[in-house]
């Protein structure tokens, strides 16, 4: 059975808040959302490691393993931009939650 559109969006909504709400979880739910299209999320591989580098930061060693598998399917400027997207985010989320 698809899930509805209306259905993937609360849950891509309700995963970013608890990333912004320090869910190390969430992290990398959304990793894997947006590197294999879960939840009708739309392949992203950018996205995908901009989130498993996120929660790699925090010490979740799934996401080290997820990040560097997808990091072959991309190249050196889509990595070093999802990397800027990652440092933009942690920049505007800054907290004692998240690692420097």
């Amino acid at each position: 059975m698809a899930i509805s559109q209306k259905s993937a969006d609360f849950l891509l909504h309700s995963r970013l808040a608890d990333a912004e709400n320090g869910d190390i979880d969430a992290l990398f739910e959304l990793g894997v959302s947006y590197s294999t299209g879960r939840g009708g999320v739309p392949v992203d591989l950018i996205e995908a490691h901009k989130w498993f580098n996120l929660a790699a930061l925090n010490g979740d060693t799934r996401s080290q393993h997820c990040r560097a598998e997808i990091s072959v399917e991309m190249t050196a400027r889509e990595i070093a931009e999802a990397q800027r997207q990652a440092r933009s985010w942690l920049g505007s989320h800054a907290s004692s939650r998240y690692a420097a």
